[in-house]
């Protein structure tokens, strides 16, 4: 994610290497502005946050060095999980629109007269299968689940065969 504010003319870049770089869970980011919109930020970060551990440090800056090679390897890979996702929620009869811009998939549950916090609580306790309610994302996100396809492509043919069986059981 790129975010850009623009203060007073000036433009402060804000980035992260989460989805960049795949290092979710490293809480890593940074901050590119002229010194006058970074210390209006620094008096507001300092308080807040401590600092991100110096092995994110090292590990953000070897991404930045030498990294493209893997990022173009790991897009290559959620493309193809993003895509094995999409022909299995197509299969099972589940509306999903085509994700672009992360590697969650937001499939439509809402024809199971359940919302999206029962269909998640109800898949874990009886498929051991872990998904995000919509509601996680607000009201709009009812009658949705998110699906990571962070995880190796074995793992996701495991879960979609478990979240089929789960609906298949609903619609019966």
């Amino acid at each position: 994610m790129l975010s850009i504010l623009a203060v007073g003319g000036a433009e402060a870049k804000i980035n992260g290497f989460s989805k960049s770089f795949a290092m979710t869970g490293w809480r890593l980011g940074y901050a590119c502005a002229p010194a006058v919109i970074l210390r209006q930020m620094l008096k507001i970060h300092q308080f807040c946050i401590m600092c991100a551990p110096t092995n994110s440090q090292y590990a953000a800056v070897e991404a930045l060095r030498r990294g493209d090679g893997d990022v173009a390897v790991m897009r290559e890979e959620y493309n193809g999980r993003r895509r094995f996702l999409l022909h299995r929620f197509s299969e099972m009869e589940l509306p999903c629109f085509e994700p672009f811009g992360a590697f969650y998939t937001f499939p439509d549950i809402s024809s199971f007269g359940m919302s999206s916090d029962e269909f998640a609580t109800e898949l874990l306790k009886k498929e051991k299968v872990a998904v995000v309610p919509g509601t996680a994302f607000g009201a709009s996100g009812e009658g949705f689940i998110r699906i990571s396809y962070a995880y190796s492509l074995d793992d996701l043919r495991e879960a979609l065969g478990r979240i089929e069986h789960f609906i298949g059981k609903k619609r019966n």
